[in-house]
């Protein structure tokens, strides 16, 4: 009875984990539309707004959960401060290359950057920990270098977008292994320190009356304040789905958000598609789902940490 009634109570965990963190992906994956309305807006001043009010809602989940004692230890750590503070740079360079690329109408890039991501982190894996690579691996990553050749020789030039994201958001969660406490700690430590700098952009914007916040219309002070939400929300319910939830499941979990950003660029706004862009794509497509058997093969593939957009 007792062994029956602990596989039910791993069931409901499971369940509600894998809600959460469909909740979680769901809204990255939404999250195109919110960049292109605030599109209007200088880049520093949006990312600058969503350092800011991200800082609220981080700071009420934390208190609630009850895991203060790990975040008031870490600030007390110079070394802890320093690699959060390293981590912010690297999350804040992810987050304004997607909000511009997305504004710039180049969306389609980020969902291949976001889908080249575990890739790289694998090689990342090899090259920094030393963790080897199986055939069925070293294959994928093969697959995803092809892809990126293809789109390098099509347009002259590497696809930046899309390495950029994947390589930053690599960095980003190798250093963010060395923070010794949790993701949603962590994050609370990353934003308040990137808000010392936010917030005195802001009010050198609104003192100089170059700011959209106080001297614009109300719905771009609504917009500006609701970057806070769409970014701290999905990063949340993340942190809380994934510890109920198998690595393999999460591994698989994590496409939904570039698929359904792919979809909305070329099918809501409209991004060109070509043959060249297919050719690309169905390789790192292919690429992934060797990497999703690897890992259902109980192959020690880590899949990457969710990108903070």
């Amino acid at each position: 009875m007792a062994t029956e009634t602990a596989l039910l109570d791993a069931d409901a965990k499971a369940r509600r984990g894998f809600l959460l963190a469909l909740g979680a992906y769901f809204l990255w994956g939404l999250l195109p539309f919110y960049m292109k309305a605030v599109a209007h807006l200088p880049l520093a001043e949006v990312i600058a707004n969503r350092v800011v009010w991200s800082v609220p809602i981080a700071a009420i989940v934390l208190v609630w959960a009850g895991r203060t004692a790990d975040f008031k230890a870490a600030i007390r750590s110079p070394r802890s401060i320093a690699m959060a503070a390293l981590t912010a740079v690297l999350i804040s360079i992810n987050w304004g290359i997607y909000v511009w690329a997305i504004a710039v109408d180049r969306t389609i890039e980020t969902a291949l950057g976001y889908y080249i991501n575990p890739l790289v982190s694998v090689v990342v894996g090899a090259v920094l920990l030393g963790e080897r690579l199986d055939r069925l691996q070293i294959a994928a990553v093969a697959l995803a270098a092809i892809a990126v050749a293809v789109l390098t020789i099509d347009a002259g030039k590497l696809p930046w977008v899309s390495l950029a994201l994947a390589f930053s958001f690599a960095a980003y969660g190798f250093f963010r292994k060395t923070l010794p406490i949790g993701p949603s700690q962590g994050f609370l430590l990353e934003v308040l320190l990137l808000s010392v700098p936010a917030l005195c952009y802001i009010a050198y914007l609104i003192a100089t009356g170059q700011d959209h916040f106080v001297s614009s219309t109300a719905t771009d002070t609504a917009l500006l304040m609701g970057c806070g939400p769409i970014t701290a929300v999905p990063l949340l319910l993340f942190a809380f789905g994934a510890r109920l939830l198998r690595l393999s499941t999460i591994g698989i979990m994590q496409y939904i958000a570039p698929t359904m950003v792919f979809l909305i660029a070329v099918l809501i706004f409209g991004e060109p598609f070509g043959t060249t862009q297919a050719i690309a794509f169905a390789l790192i497509w292919t690429a992934l789902a060797m990497y999703s058997w690897s890992m259902f093969k109980g192959r020690e593939v880590r899949p990457a940490a969710p990108a903070t957009r």
